[in-house]
């Protein structure tokens, strides 16, 4: 019974085809050799010719040329740099083209691993921030943070928030949520082009880190001005009093945008009678409103790909949505908001991603 000899070095192969090869022995009958006493996987028979047509060439050594990864020089990595200095969109193929010296490889190791750069894409943000804006970013940022370390989980307890949302008939499902798992030699899926429906439901959105609270549906062909927020205001009020018992008698901190109808005479005014602290939010900032960055886009992803007859369907959809959704999602939204107003303020007011 012959044994087979596992796991050979490959020098170990290379050696033995270099000593058959000077014996005058042919590729196909040293690859029949090979197999016999170290199996079919140890080398095919193109990679013995082509270890033949090298040692009979005067190659005498057996092992790789490379015994660790080459070594980047400083000057390829200065020139990679000024270069990326001076285009920040550069594909790797003209750079392969102005350093020709180097490999393909080599300038993509530079660019990763020497450099540690890597290419992003420009990501949108509502509005290019002025000073001013950044200033007010900060200063409200700090002043939350401030009442919260003064106060902790009792200051998250009072906040109340809310904001309007459109919940559309149609709302096409984004790129990353269609994507799915296939095989490298499967057939990529394909992707229609689609836009939202013209037909949609607006809906006034109140919550807290308990739960809903209200969803106040504006009916079709009507706006939103500070009559009808002022009722929205009402409704909800009434709504903390069913729904948080004890609520109203403590501390109620409000945090809403700026739009016109939130910041209206009428509204404050109404605001004040109730008592409600506003919490201050900063303009163009919706990554630092917890309906923003955190609500509306779970409800636009559960809504997405859905088709609704009518705006009755949509709001029965949007209103299970929010129903079902379990209080630590609703926590979650809030317990965020401290450490994305942190980030606000080490980025110097700029937005906040993540």
């Amino acid at each position: 019974m012959e044994l087979l000899l596992a796991a050979p070095a490959r020098c170990e192969v290379r050696a033995v085809i270099r000593f058959l090869n000077a014996k005058g022995v042919k590729p196909i009958e040293i690859h029949r050799q090979l197999t016999e006493v170290y199996g079919e996987s140890c080398m095919d028979v193109k990679n013995v010719r082509k270890w033949c047509r090298e040692f009979t060439a005067g190659r005498t050594e057996i092992h790789d040329e490379r015994s660790g990864r080459p070594s980047i020089s400083d000057e390829t990595v200065a020139k990679v740099e000024q270069i990326m200095h001076q285009d920040r969109r550069i594909t790797l193929d003209d750079l392969c083209i102005l350093v020709p010296e180097v490999s393909r490889s080599t300038i993509g190791k530079t660019l990763t691993e020497k450099l540690e750069y890597q290419k992003v894409c420009a990501r949108w943000v509502p509005r290019m921030l002025t000073e001013d804006h950044q200033r007010q970013r900060i200063d409200s940022s700090r002043e939350f943070l401030q009442r919260y370390t003064d106060e902790n989980d009792n200051f998250l307890d009072s906040i109340v928030t809310g904001d309007e949302t459109r919940a559309f008939h149609f709302t096409p499902e984004t790129k990353q949520q269609s994507r799915e798992w296939r095989h490298s030699s499967s057939l990529k899926p394909q992707k229609f082009k689609t836009t939202q429906s013209a037909g949609k439901a607006m809906a006034s959105v109140f919550w807290d880190r308990k739960g809903v609270l209200l969803v106040d549906f504006m009916a079709r062909g009507t706006t939103i001005n500070a009559d009808r927020y002022c009722e929205t205001l009402k409704k909800l009020r009434r709504a903390i009093q069913n729904r948080r018992r004890g609520m109203l008698t403590k501390d109620i901190c409000l945090l809403h945008d700026n739009a016109r109808p939130h910041v209206a005479r009428q509204t404050v005014v109404l605001l004040d009678q109730f008592g409600w602290d506003i919490i201050t939010h900063p303009p163009y900032s919706p990554d630092l409103a917890p309906c923003d960055y955190h609500l509306f886009p779970k409800l636009k992803e559960y809504l997405a790909g859905r088709c609704f007859s009518d705006d009755d369907e949509v709001k029965v959809a949007v209103q299970h949505f929010l129903n079902e959704m379990a209080a630590s999602g609703y926590d979650m939204g809030i317990q965020k908001l401290p450490l994305r107003l942190q980030k606000c303020i080490d980025q110097n007011g700029n937005y906040v991603e993540k």
